[in-house]
């Protein structure tokens, strides 16, 4: 591992033991400042984020709204961090308490998971976001972004650092590298270091952490999701929720790619809908249905269905009935968020039951896969696996437990 790298886990791993004895109080105090340094040093901010958008300005339109920030942004990020400061602070609660058959008072107490790792593309957010989430559930936290981001990151990174300095913290609880492809893979290998790795972006990142990290991966997932529009729906409320699935913003995880309707109601409905989508700028990819009622339409593949396309793209497949539907999501879905459209609630049932995801939504916009909008402050990621953490990470899924036994001289 490079020299640098080094230093930085093990300044990271040292804070991590000093952020252990901060009590509440004196983690929300750093988070307060870091949130008012954030708007104080806002232009500084945007000056930085210029830099990088002036060298993203060949990516796809996608790519630099992620990385885009604005007053709003920032002032939104300040706000977020605000907001995880009135949650409850979740280290110490005590899970579980029972007395054994020795005597012993056995407790089950919530603590930090340790150091964090968090390897990234693009989103300066993310930087502040999991920095904040990590203070507040007591872990250090060694962020690695994208070098698209570099100049935001770098900024932002330092403006939190000099926060937590003046709030009386060790500004080693948050750590940045911006290393090289092989040094990240050495990064992947640093479980001496680090408790906990999250690869949060494209695919191929995901799978390159999956498949070459030594330390415990949470892995957030990337998001092919669906809308299923079932017989028995409201048409009227089903158009809505798609079309507000797909273009509220579209270059996010929780954005549907994928449309499937009934096939007893494709030709009345479909061609209302994929309207609609059209003229909100979205590029119809279909199956031979849709194609046959719908003129301004793509003929699918068979790749588009397993594509997240993060653009005002949408495929569009005709099914026979819910379980068709069903079948096609649990095989193209990438197990983030999926949704029906319907009022028949045994169909609903079926359905919540039946979809491998972790969110699942009974009439409404798989737009509300988010950290913040489930109450949870922020999120780290959208983990699309089972073990440790599922759907957003929040503040209790970046800790873990230990026993606690309270004796009065027993031995075994």
């Amino acid at each position: 591992m490079e020299d640098f790298i080094l230093s930085v886990c093990l300044a990271a791993k040292k804070a991590s033991f000093e952020l252990a004895r901060y009590d509440t109080a004196q983690k929300n105090k750093i988070l307060e400042h870091i949130a008012d340094e954030l708007i104080n040093n806002s232009q500084k901010i945007l000056n930085a984020n210029l830099q990088d958008l002036d060298n993203a300005k060949n990516k796809p339109s996608h790519y630099q709204d992620r990385l885009r920030l604005t007053q709003k942004r920032i002032q939104g990020i300040a706000d977020g961090v605000k907001e995880i400061i009135q949650l409850s602070d979740p280290i110490g609660e005590v899970l579980e308490q029972y007395k054994n058959k020795d005597n012993l008072n056995i407790s089950k107490v919530r603590v930090p998971l340790g150091v964090v790792g968090i390897i990234y593309e693009a989103r300066p957010n993310v930087t502040v976001d999991t920095a904040a989430l990590c203070i507040k559930s007591g872990n250090a936290i060694i962020l690695r972004g994208s070098r698209d981001a570099y100049h935001s990151n770098s900024a932002l990174v330092q403006i939190m650092k000099d926060a937590i300095k003046q709030a009386g913290g060790n500004p080693d609880i948050v750590g940045y590298i911006d290393c090289s492809h092989e040094q990240a893979i050495g990064l992947m290998k640093a479980n001496q270091y680090i408790d906990v790795l999250v690869p949060r972006g494209s695919e191929k990142l995901i799978q390159t952490v999956v498949q070459n990290s030594t330390i415990p991966v949470i892995e957030t997932g990337t998001g092919n999701c669906h809308v299923y529009i079932h017989s028995a729906a409201d048409l009227d409320m089903a158009l809505n929720v798609a079309v507000n699935a797909k273009i509220s913003r579209p270059s996010v995880c929780n954005a549907a790619e994928s449309l499937l309707i009934d096939e007893s109601i494709y030709q009345e409905f479909l061609p209302k809908i994929c309207q609609a989508l059209v003229d909100n700028g979205v590029k119809i990819k279909g199956c031979p249905k849709t194609c046959s009622v719908f003129g301004e339409c793509e003929p699918a593949t068979e790749e588009d269905y397993y594509t997240e396309f993060l653009d005002y793209i949408i495929s569009v497949k005709v099914v026979q009935d819910y379980n068709e539907a069903i079948d096609h999501i649990n095989h193209y879905g990438t197990k983030h968020s999926e949704c029906i459209v319907t009022q028949d609630a045994k169909v609903a049932r079926e359905f919540t039951n039946r979809v491998d995801a972790a969110a699942v939504y009974i009439n409404a916009s798989t737009r509300f896969t988010d950290g913040g909008v489930f109450g949870l402050g922020a999120e780290l990621g959208i983990s699309t696996q089972k073990l440790h953490a599922r759907g957003p990470v929040g503040l209790k899924e970046l800790t873990s437990y230990k026993y606690v036994i309270l004796g009065d001289g027993q031995v075994r």
